[in-house]
């Protein structure tokens, strides 16, 4: 393999791994906070918001990539922003369609991703200036990095406030003769707040350990 081949994967790499970490969207960028706050009182509807943020990403990264050269200054958010609300409105269709459940759940979150930050900071800071398929990488990267952080943040939620994970019973009730009594504060506003904040306690933690 030859020093630019290795160099392209190490680019790749980098660009992949970045979203899952050193530039994860809501630890690191503290980006996408609505959604974040909002939707992870179980994990059932912070996966799938999350998986509707990496379809927007990866299809909007997409077409600005392929349009880039093409971009006047004083016309590119505008077109990041209709390019998004394509896709958002796709996807929102798509889960009236056959996840209407969670449509309602989700309630007006899916189509607030057209405003959300993350979506826009990486059609400006990646699809615009690089080609397709690094563009693609870089989507679902930050895409995948958000959706575990939602992913943790509900299971952690969901098990403090219901002792269940993907409302499959882990903790032993102690209505049921359990153990287990339910925190129901975690499935409040409040329980959104504490749970991210210690949750950026600990990645900082972390990162200074590491450092």
């Amino acid at each position: 393999m030859d020093n630019n081949s290795q160099s392209s994967i190490g680019l790749y790499k980098n660009t992949f791994l970045a979203g899952l970490w050193n530039e994860n969207p809501v630890f690191r960028l503290m980006l996408g906070m609505c959604p974040t706050l909002a939707v992870t009182g179980a994990v059932k509807p912070a996966f799938t918001m999350g998986c509707c943020v990496i379809f927007v990403l990866i299809c909007s990264n997409i077409v600005v990539s392929l349009m880039r050269n093409l971009l006047k200054p004083h016309l590119r958010i505008m077109m990041f922003t209709l390019t998004i609300a394509t896709f958002v409105t796709i996807a929102d269709l798509i889960l009236k369609a056959f996840l209407p459940d969670m449509s309602d759940a989700l309630g007006p979150y899916v189509p607030l991703i057209i405003v959300n930050c993350i979506i826009i900071c990486r059609a400006e800071a990646c699809a615009s200036k690089n080609g397709m398929f690094i563009s693609i990488i870089d989507a679902i990267g930050m895409g995948l990095g958000f959706t575990l952080t939602l992913c943790v943040l509900a299971s952690i939620r969901e098990l403090l406030a219901t002792g269940a994970i993907f409302e499959v019973q882990i903790l032993s009730l102690k209505e049921s003769g359990g153990w287990f009594v339910p925190l129901a504060a975690f499935s409040m506003p409040i329980g959104a707040f504490v749970t991210l904040g210690l949750m950026l306690g600990l990645i900082n933690l972390v990162s200074k350990k590491r450092s």
